[in-house]
């Protein structure tokens, strides 16, 4: 499926909840309101998309939130992805909280891979940024998934004034453990949209400083790892490797190949904009599989060229955990 750029979508972000058990302060602070709970897909709903996303050309689904692992059952749903025709490849991304829990259910509906957020290994600067004291549970489900043998990457986003002065000693995780340690700029959307952003280039520069013998991976080690916007290096002798996700100082849109699809059903081709496509409304309206497969390939045509994010032209006013992050 291209989009009127040329770019081929292949890659589809579904949000199965916009609850979370943790309060980041740029995603989803104390206060935010929830969503009724008939306005979110339920899972039979999420399958039937996912099948005609995947007739479309998407292999690849990734299951966000709100945190994915607070919805019962999401397990099931991850089994019914893995079984639909056309999806190779099923991943996750969690905040790690209740993971060592649902991690065997997890792996035996057939998830390829985690992504895991960690901001701090302080357990004081945790509670500060997530308003809840669950670094230890976050810690046991980074090392439940580790000794499973899935792929891991950590989820990092840096703050400045807040976690900034370890971000080294999360990057050196990558130094004894098999895993990507990836550096995600803090974008103006949401509640993010208010706090200072330190760059992708300003953190490579710093690392490369502390660790002089800091190489980018081949393309082909790139290519194992995904096809996502990160860039990756590593030091000789490291099991793994650090990744950098500039969408501000680093813009990637020319080779992006994902949509996302909200917990209630909207079709968000760019994260950046607020255009889009109400598939719920279709869907419970009525709609036959023909006139959902309509909808879904122009609102992917319709995908904007690029994002705005250095002028706010092109306003994007929900948070990250109504989104699909």
């Amino acid at each position: 499926m291209f989009d009127a750029y040329g770019r081929d979508i292949h890659y589809l972000r579904l949000s199965v909840t916009d609850l979370c058990s943790l309060r980041c302060r740029y995603c989803m602070p104390e206060g935010v309101p929830k969503l009724a709970h008939g306005a979110i897909l339920t899972y039979e709903e999420f399958l039937r998309l996912a099948a005609l996303f995947a007739r479309c050309g998407v292999d690849t689904v990734r299951v966000t939130g709100g945190e994915p692992l607070v919805r019962p059952g999401v397990e099931q749903l991850v089994a019914g992805l893995k079984a639909t025709p056309g999806i190779r490849k099923v991943t996750m991304t969690t905040n790690g909280v209740r993971l060592a829990e649902k991690l065997p259910a997890l792996l035996a509906a057939g998830l390829d891979s985690v992504n895991i957020s960690l901001d701090t290994l302080d357990a004081e600067t945790f509670r500060r940024i997530t308003a809840r004291d669950e670094l230890a549970h976050v810690l046991e489900g980074i090392r439940a998934a580790l000794a499973s043998g899935i792929p891991v990457k950590l989820n990092c986003v840096p703050q400045a004034g807040v976690n900034e002065a370890e971000l080294e000693t999360l990057a050196a995780l990558a130094k004894d453990n098999a895993l990507q340690v990836r550096f995600i700029e803090m974008m103006p959307i949401g509640y993010g949209a208010a706090m200072p952003c330190i760059s992708g280039p300003e953190l490579r520069e710093r690392f490369a400083r502390r660790w002089p013998e800091l190489a980018s991976l081949s393309p082909a080690q790139e290519h194992a790892l995904g096809d996502g916007p990160a860039v990756y290096y590593t030091v000789p002798g490291w099991q793994g490797s650090i990744g950098f996700i500039a969408a501000v100082h680093g813009k990637f849109c020319a080779s992006c190949n994902r949509v996302r699809l909200t917990s209630q059903g909207f079709l968000r081709p760019c994260l950046a904009s607020e255009a889009g496509c109400d598939l719920r409304a279709l869907l419970r309206g009525g709609a036959s599989d023909e006139q959902l497969l309509q909808a879904i390939r122009e609102a992917v045509f319709e995908k904007p060229r690029e994002h705005h994010f250095e002028d706010r032209s092109m306003p994007a006013t929900r948070g990250m955990y109504q989104i699909g992050g």
